[in-house]
């Protein structure tokens, strides 16, 4: 008891002579002070003892409330110490003859099982899963809140869908991971078994160092699911029985794999207007790779389409400038509208500058030659670049999927950063107004009818990554047509598609301004303030994090956490990082929310989503220290970062990377993520609930096998129903969920071979509901990898 008390002193006046609290050194004191009154056996050790079990008890409850995982660091070494002296109980009342047995095992039994409950209980029902009435659903409309259905001039197939297919990423180009299908309900989900797996065989190879992720979510049409593994290799295979059909291997250069990692997020599906059914490529399958082509294939047998581009492909790599291989690649599915094929492609975030332009193109869908270009350095300017010269480079890029309305003719383009994330003093007028902002484009021309901005002068890699919703909306003036954008900033922002104004007010606030030589700030950021936000748990408080809400597994690590948490710059949302000094990001760079988006239930008007509660810590470093450290950009030296993003080019480079203690779990209390329901005619959260166990993982890396909600990250999002159900994996374990749409009640699960991080779909055939996913984890989460696509149905009556 001496010596933890001595250690706990310590620790405890490093974190007093940052300005933290004093509890723990005071703690340090009268341990070490019953330790020692214990050996010289001096009743007055055991009250001290008891006094101090007590008030840590009553400290612990003022700081932590209802949260049964923050009283963990606070209480459980208490628990442990106070059961070793009741292990002792006959050699100490032999030393302290004049205490009492029973007063003894109070302190020491009584005392530290109550502390043990107040730790349990609420972990085990917890406060912060908040289910909804099942009368509220009887409250509801019956009339559909939205239309699923949108016409398309040219017979688009990726416009819209039915309870059949799946026709583009996220179910059609209205980008709402909704299907009609109602055969799955909440009252026979629990009946889901598994109807086949198939195994796409693109597993990582022994030693390799590329990362493997994968997050595709297939098509569905007619009777085939269309798809692609990590490496590009795309394959279709029977709908209702996993057969492959054919597979087509785009044999991607693998130089280009190592920066951005093997991955793709889905294919695209096109069918050519007026053509023969059974002629060649009639019905084609096409997906943008790594090594920045577009390829096309023949639906019905893999076959390339000779006559598109080259040989089926097109070189993207044409006027982005010089770069080296991995910089730049194209990893979500396009989007096909008018017969456009409309993508962009990631940047490497944070390397260099100039970096590969950003610039965003559309292709014939029949030809694959390039119709125009939206590129910020030529404003109205929209042909392609001439031979050997490049689009603007370092211009803010387009990585993640992407909406469209066929009716208006509009693509909704998601933008993030200008090369060099976290320092923004070189950018120009035209990166400053179109960074981390939604851009309509005309999908004839390419070029820009409105955009809106929903981060100024972003310099916290708050890069739009949420795909857009397309919805119609009620307003005082009728329903109008929407688009629902989320963010990683935590904003849930509501605008008109037709013309970018807010159907719900979005206010200018006043935020914290930089003191970094060069560098500037913006006055105000937009925040949607009458939606919910995903700081935190969504709703409409802003979380502002203290000490208080600092966390650790044992008191040392959470010292640490609150020493951190002391040192570094921290003014709330929106606090500009300084030099050479850590600040606290929150929501951090992940968000929020991420590319995954959030769900439209466009039957019962529920926007479901799982966001993250995870803050990071971010500075900036001085060219000449990085210099000094031989830091080097990934298109210097792959792999010679030193850590940093490097920002090769600009006055500062960053560090930046969650928030986490020494024992590698993060510096806040659980929980770490939610999935929840927000109600779009209220704009009310309906319910929440901590999303994801500890199960697969744990202190070290090692999985706790406990299945506590205790609330973890999530990538990727799920599938919801008109039957009232939303299906999900996506968290960091190794589980599939079904859960009431209304309620957010849990009604299924399935234990899955690797982590689920791809979006399910789902849809109806030969009169049974399918759900399918593709399991093949995320190596950079990280989850476990595998090869799987799985189906799930009801039994067969």
């Amino acid at each position: 008891m001496i010596v933890l008390g001595a250690a706990l002193l310590f620790a405890g006046v490093r974190l007093l002579a940052v300005g933290g609290s004093f509890v723990y050194a005071l703690t340090g004191v009268l341990l070490m002070a019953s330790g020692v009154l214990h050996l010289q056996r001096k009743q007055l050790g055991f009250w001290l003892f008891a006094l101090l079990s007590v008030a840590t008890y009553v400290w612990s409850i003022w700081e932590s409330g209802s949260n049964g995982w923050a009283y963990i660091p606070r209480l459980a070494w208490l628990i442990a110490v106070s059961f070793l002296w009741l292990a002792c109980w006959s050699v100490v009342l032999r030393m302290l003859p004049n205490i009492r047995p029973r007063t003894y095992a109070a302190v020491h039994g009584a005392l530290p099982l109550v502390m043990l409950l107040t730790i349990l209980v609420p972990i085990q029902f917890p406060s912060a899963v908040q289910l909804a009435d099942t009368s509220l659903a009887q409250q509801r409309p019956a009339a559909p809140f939205s239309r699923s259905q949108m016409t398309s001039p040219d017979g688009n197939i990726a416009a819209s869908h039915d309870e059949t297919n799946w026709t583009a990423y996220a179910g059609s180009n209205m980008g709402n991971h909704y299907s009609a299908a109602a055969q799955i309900t909440p009252t026979n989900i629990g009946q889901l078994e598994k109807v086949w797996e198939y195994h796409h065989g693109d597993v990582k190879p022994a030693g390799s160092k590329v990362a493997y992720l994968n997050e595709s979510t297939p098509l569905k049409i007619g009777d085939l699911l269309y798809t692609c593994t990590p490496t590009q290799v795309i394959v279709a295979v029977e709908a209702t029985t996993g057969k492959e059909r054919w597979r087509f291997d785009s044999k991607v250069d693998p130089v280009y794999l190592k920066g951005g990692g093997a991955n793709c997020r889905g294919v695209a599906y096109f069918e050519v207007p007026g053509a023969q059914p059974d002629s060649a490529c009639a019905r084609r399958v096409i997906w943008g790779t790594t090594d920045v082509r577009l390829g096309a294939v023949d639906a019905t047998t893999g076959q390339p389409c000779e006559s598109f581009g080259q040989g089926g492909f097109v070189d993207l790599k044409q006027g982005l400038g010089k770069f080296r291989p991995g910089s730049t690649a194209i990893t979500s599915a396009p989007t096909i509208i008018r017969g456009t094929i409309v993508t962009g492609g990631q940047v490497i975030d944070s390397d260099v500058r100039p970096a590969p332009s950003g610039v965003v193109r559309g292709y014939d869908a029949i030809t694959g030659q390039q119709r125009w270009a939206w590129d910020l350095g030529r404003p109205g300017v929209n042909t392609p670049a001439p031979a050997g010269e490049t689009y603007t480079l370092s211009t803010p890029n387009s990585w993640a999927p992407l909406s469209a309305d066929d009716e208006l003719g509009l693509v909704y383009v998601t933008t993030g950063n200008a090369a060099g994330d976290f320092y923004g003093g070189t950018r120009t007028e035209q990166e400053g107004k179109y960074s981390s902002a939604l851009v309509a484009l005309d999908a004839s021309t390419g070029q820009p009818r409105w955009h809106f901005q929903t981060v100024h002068h972003d310099v916290w890699d708050y890069d739009l990554s949420p795909q857009p919703n397309l919805v119609d909306f009620p307003t005082p003036d009728g329903v109008r047509p929407a688009v629902i954008q989320a963010t990683k900033s935590a904003q849930i922002f509501v605008l008109d598609r037709v013309t970018g104004q807010p159907l719900v007010p979005v206010t200018e606030v006043p935020v914290p301004q930089t003191d970094v030589p060069g560098e500037r700030t913006a006055a105000t950021q937009p925040m949607s303030l009458d939606m919910p936000n995903t700081m935190g748990r969504p709703g409409k408080a802003h979380e502002l994090l203290t000490e208080a809400s600092t966390w650790g597994l044992t008191p040392f690590d959470h010292i640490q956490c609150r020493i951190d948490f002391r040192q570094a710059h921290y003014e709330g949302q929106w606090t500009p990082a300084r030099v050479d000094q850590q600040t606290l990001v929150y929501p951090g760079h992940h968000g929020g929310l991420n590319w995954g988006g959030v769900m439209v239930d466009l039957q019962r008007g529920l926007l479901l989503l799982n966001n993250q509660r995870l803050p990071y810590m971010q500075s900036l470093v001085s060219r000449e220290k990085l210099d000094a450290m031989g830091a080097k950009s990934f298109q210097q030296a792959p792999g010679k970062s030193k850590g940093f993003r490097v920002q090769e080019g600009q006055a500062y480079g960053a560090s930046k990377g969650p928030w986490m203690s020494s024992l590698n779990q993060p510096c806040i209390a659980p929980p770490w993520g939610f999935l929840s329901a927000i109600d779009l005619r209220t704009r009310e959260v309906v319910w929440s609930r901590p999303f994801g166990t500890g199960y697969d993982s744990g202190p070290w890396g090692i999985p706790s096998r406990t299945k506590w909600e205790i609330g973890t990250p999530s990538d990727g999002t799920g599938v919801t129903t008109a039957g009232g159900v939303t299906i999900i994996g996506a968290a960091l374990d190794q589980f599939i969920r079904g859960y009431n749409s209304e309620t957010g009640e849990l009604l299924w699960e399935q234990r899955l071979p690797a982590g689920n991080q791809a979006s399910p779909l789902t849809f109806m055939a030969n009169g049974r509901q399918y759900v399918v996913a593709v399991v093949g984890g995320h190596e950079r989460i990280p989850t476990k990898l595998g090869d799987s696509i799985i189906a799930w149905a009801l039994p067969q009556k």
